[in-house]
């Protein structure tokens, strides 16, 4: 059995402005209160889950059966007789109750454009797209494809096919068009809604160009729906394509909910598979709701009741943006950003000056963008009122010590929570978590399961459950939660096999985890990026932690590559801060090998270090990891899935380095 492997570090108590101290309100979850509301949320679940689910979702016709089915079958299902809508419960009962109360703030591409939507006036857009949905044949059950940029229109989108029952497939406003085909045919969307250009960085972005590219072969589409952003010319079929404001604009202003079974499919969101298709992941209706609602509540201690203004700096395109940019905020009743731009432009003072206009309480972006902001400067961040702020959290990997301990003394001023958050695309909402008012922090942990989740972890090998603390292993879930994937679009023996078969009656993450002498759980990513040398086990964060500490580096990915004699052996890719000289990249990577054996050891030295201009990243931020092994390995013949890569000119930049790198 493997003991723990964690760095050593100080914890935490619950900061300054989460004591309910100083005009801020008091948290929901104490730690008394976490003591006793988790185990019964494992042990009485039925109970715990049915009480809360008619507390905050509101129905259409009651359930009577909490949950049913189980892993073995992949059968899940959860408020199996209720009935609801998902946009009635996120837009009409705050429009009734608080009509001018903000829903959405949509901060543009340019600075100074920034504008509010109510909830009285996004009830409007979404009845009246809806409707113009229902002109164009949209029915239940169909699909929709939504390719659009981070604009109010793909809020009101998703809410719109939520409203008469449609399924949203929304694709990120960046990939090929290639990409785009595969998954509108995977589908069998009629209708794709997308715009003329989008804007991001400064840079115009020809999605319409894209969107037509890709439907020469999709046969099945016949209407393409545009909005105008940009007022750029594009090409237009008067026999396919309509303009958003137009159709819209014709339409009623209300648009009667269609009444849903809570198992109904909300959406489809693919998810890029390293060989093979990508994987649309089906997600259902109340179980979703419910469990959005419940995290944003409570992993971020929102408070709408006292004006709180949260912020996901993610895109609609991934799992984060459809949980935690609209359904989990408006789910609550609380005002949510929409943000079109970059961290860095026009500056990257962008955030910092977000936050600091608009007074959010919450704000929610990946480690790599902290990494990133923390590489540029803290001038940039120092000169910004960021008092507004309770809660920040991270998503998309761990956050490493060095850059929690920059957004912690920097952007909370140490007197914010900060939440690491644990969760993946086919768990629909956070897992694995700090809860700001109840949990003493460790930089670098996700701490301790949200309700309803049941962690378990595994001997890889003999799929044995490693008890008590001290232990590492893979990460399993022991029982369904609400808001569990249900299935792969088209292919429920992939879902099963994938998720439901590598642990029989566990659901299997895909990632390694550790359990601390105090119980506290780290994430040690995928699987296959536990590296095992000479019998060390070695978690990939730890040697990337190890690297960053030096003054040069600004980011860095570690890989395990075979190795004839050792099983595996360490491949580090480095790039460099902008500022930052050095005399040669021999010397540098020397001064590289001494910074990780001096704080891991020297059986943690990397093999190969390779200076580069950049990572290969997905356009949500996450390094693909996979791709560098590929790489260090030689096997780039077998790349696999690339369509969620940001910059594919990236990949024939690192092949060149390291071929050069093994020529020395």
């Amino acid at each position: 059995m493997a003991e723990a492997e964690v760095p050593e570090v100080q914890s935490y108590d619950v900061p300054s402005r989460l004591l309910g101290k100083d005009g801020r309100p008091a948290p929901h979850v104490t730690a008394e209160k976490y003591q006793t509301d988790y185990p019964q949320s494992i042990e009485n679940t039925d109970e715990f889950f049915g009480k809360i689910a008619k507390e905050i979702i509101d129905w259409d016709v009651p359930f009577k059966t909490v949950r049913s089915g189980g892993f073995e079958n992949g059968d899940v299902a959860w408020f199996n007789e209720g009935r609801l809508n998902a946009t009635y419960n996120c837009v009409d009962r705050w429009a009734h109750k608080y009509p001018d109360r903000v829903a959405i703030i949509y901060e543009a591409d340019e600075p100074g454009q920034a504008q509010e939507i109510t909830y009285s006036q996004l009830l409007v857009q979404v009845s009246q797209a809806a409707n113009m949905l229902k002109t164009l044949g949209v029915r239940k059950g169909d699909t929709v494809i939504v390719y659009l940029p981070m604009i109010p229109e793909a809020a009101v989108a998703l809410l719109a096919c939520a409203r008469i029952g449609a399924i949203h497939s929304v694709v990120f406003a960046g990939f090929s068009a290639d990409s785009l085909r595969d998954r509108t045919n995977d589908c069998g969307a009629r209708v794709v809604i997308t715009t003329d250009e989008g804007k991001r960085g400064g840079r115009n972005i020809a999605t319409k160009s894209i969107v037509d590219a890709a439907l020469k072969e999709c046969p099945k589409v016949e209407h393409v729906v545009v909005v105008k952003r940009t007022g750029g010319q594009v090409s237009f079929d008067d026999k396919r394509d309509i303009w958003w404001h137009e159709a819209c604009s014709r339409e009623r202003a209300y648009c009667p909910p269609e009444s849903m079974s809570s198992e109904d499919p909300l959406f489809i969101l693919y998810t890029s598979g390293s060989t093979g298709k990508p994987k649309g992941v089906v997600h259902a209706t109340a179980g979703y709701l419910l469990g959005t609602a419940l995290t944003l509540r409570h992993v971020f201690d929102v408070h709408p009741d006292k004006g709180d203004r949260f912020a996901c700096m993610a895109d609609v395109g991934w799992i984060t943006g459809h949980s935690y940019i609209v359904y989990g905020p408006l789910m609550n009743g609380v005002t949510t950003l929409i943000f079109e731009s970059t961290p860095v432009y026009p500056s990257p003072s962008r955030y910092w000056e977000i936050v600091d206009q608009h007074k959010l309480t919450q704000f929610y972006t990946a480690p790599t963008s902290i990494r990133l902001l923390r590489r540029l400067g803290d001038e940039h961040v120092k000169k910004h009122d960021l008092s507004s702020l309770r809660v920040i959290g991270s998503v998309g990997e761990p956050i490493n010590p060095e850059a929690w301990h920059w957004y912690n003394d920097n952007v909370g001023r140490q007197q914010c929570a900060i939440v690491d958050t644990y969760w993946m695309t086919e768990s629909g909402s956070i897992m694995i978590t700090p809860l700001p008012g109840a949990t003493k922090t460790k930089p670098g942990s996700a701490t301790f399961p949200f309700w309803g989740i049941k962690p378990v972890l595994l001997d890889p090998t003999s799929g044995e459950v490693l008890e008590g603390n001290n232990v590492e292993g893979v990460l399993a879930i022991g029982q369904p939660w609400p808001s569990v994937a249900r299935t792969v679009y088209g292919d429920h023996q992939r879902f099963l096999d994938t998720y439901m078969r590598a642990y029989k009656g566990y659901f299997f993450t895909g990632d390694g985890a550790a359990r601390d002498k105090d119980g506290y759980i780290w994430i040690k990513g995928r699987v296959d990026d536990v590296i095992n040398v000479s019998g060390h086990r070695l978690s990939t964060a730890e040697i990337e932690s190890a690297l960053i500490q030096h003054p040069g580096v600004a980011e860095t990915a570690v890989v395990g590559i075979p190795d004839e004699v050792t099983g595996q052996t360490i491949a580090a890719y480095v790039t460099l801060k902008p500022e930052f000289s050095y005399d040669s990249e021999d010397a540098l990577t020397k001064e590289l090998v001494i910074q990780v054996r001096r704080n891991i050891g020297p059986f943690a030295a990397p093999k190969k270090i390779i200076i580069v201009s950049d990572l290969p990243k997905t356009r949500s931020g996450k390094i693909m990891r996979r791709l560098l092994r590929k790489c260090a390995s030689h096997e780039t013949d077998s790349l696999g899935d690339l369509s969620s890569l940001a910059d594919p000119s990236v990949i024939d930049h690192i092949k060149e380095k390291t071929e050069a790198f093994d020529k020395k």
